[in-house]
């Protein structure tokens, strides 16, 4: 069967992206054929092509898509033709319009979840599920500084922590993006290049937040430093600005006692069964309407790099999803 791939030769920016078409041959032993209805775009993807997590080049790009499995081949008992399923990584290679890939990085995806939904918030989701309740732990009343809370992750996770009575300060790149955090329950929304931005953190917080929620990285990192209350926690999870570095822990010290952690996904999804229970903790929460999917734009594959420069740009809101 035919399909469409993105691939990397070498690491750049996104013209660095080149389309592909190539002949799948039939799965073999533990692996399966799927058909992409909906691919994810996302932060970790644009890493992975400038060469700020290093990849063995030529390389094949993108963790997550859903879609339906064309055909399994022998030993695979836990999925089937005809079977709807997702995957979010960490194998690289999402970005296709078919994909023969191992079985056990696929899954099946529940009855009323459909494959945009799926594509939309699966490694959102399930990052969003870890940073709420397992990275760190803000109680009912606390408040939280959430950087970038108009982009995708940034929508679940300030949804998220707002069902779980914890309180949001969210910053956005521009005013247009200020009613898109408050829909998502920010209590209060601050343009991202405000001038004192910290100290208005401070007096909102009442003298600080307990969590500093950072997925811009560079640009962000001396704004999270001084929002945090005493014996606060600055989850740095995101370099979307470039990454955090020659971090003097003598400034945690100055900062009052601050912790600091550097989580990333694949740490806390480990086995099937962190999987399933994490996806179970997901799926729950979107079905009580606790967290939504919101698709603010889609892209062809075929224009993968012009979704890669409008994520950069922090032009994007929600999800975007790349569609074969």
């Amino acid at each position: 069967m035919q399909a469409t791939q993105v691939h990397l030769e070498t690491t750049g920016g996104p013209e660095v992206l080149r389309l592909r078409q190539v002949d799948l041959a039939a799965p073999g032993p533990g692996e399966i054929l799927v058909q992409h209805e909906a691919i994810g775009l996302n932060f970790i993807d644009t890493y992975h092509r400038n060469g700020l997590y290093p990849v063995e080049l030529p390389a094949p790009l993108g963790v997550e898509a859903a879609g339906t499995v064309i055909a399994a081949g022998d030993g695979v008992t836990h999925l089937a033709a005809g079977d709807r399923v997702g995957t979010f990584g960490p194998l690289r290679g999402a970005y296709a319009s078919v994909r023969l890939a191992p079985a056990s990085s696929y899954f099946r995806l529940p009855a009323d979840v459909d494959c945009r939904t799926a594509a939309a918030m699966l490694l959102k989701g399930c990052t969003v599920e870890f940073l709420a309740e397992r990275a760190a732990h803000p109680q009912a009343g606390d408040w939280v500084l959430l950087h970038a809370a108009a982009g995708g992750v940034g929508q679940l996770l300030a949804q998220w922590l707002t069902a779980l009575g914890v309180r949001v300060i969210g910053t956005v790149g521009n005013v247009a993006k200020e009613a898109v955090a408050r829909a998502a329950g920010c209590e209060i929304v601050l343009p991202a290049d405000t001038p004192d931005l910290a100290e208005q953190v401070r007096a909102a917080s009442g003298g600080g937040v307990r969590v500093v929620y950072d997925g811009v990285g560079a640009a962000t990192w001396q704004v999270s430093l001084a929002s945090c209350a005493r014996r606060g926690l600055i989850v740095s999870f995101g370099n979307a600005s470039g990454p955090v570095s020659g971090v003097n822990l003598g400034v945690l010290a100055a900062h009052g006692s601050l912790f600091v952690t550097r989580p990333t996904i694949y740490d806390y999804y480990v086995t099937p069964e962190d999987r399933a229970a994490g996806l179970d903790r997901l799926w729950a929460m979107w079905r009580q309407g606790a967290v939504k999917t919101t698709i603010g734009q889609t892209f062809p594959l075929t224009d993968v790099a012009a979704a890669h420069r409008a994520l950069e740009a922090r032009e994007t809101t929600g999800s975007t999803l790349l569609l074969p």
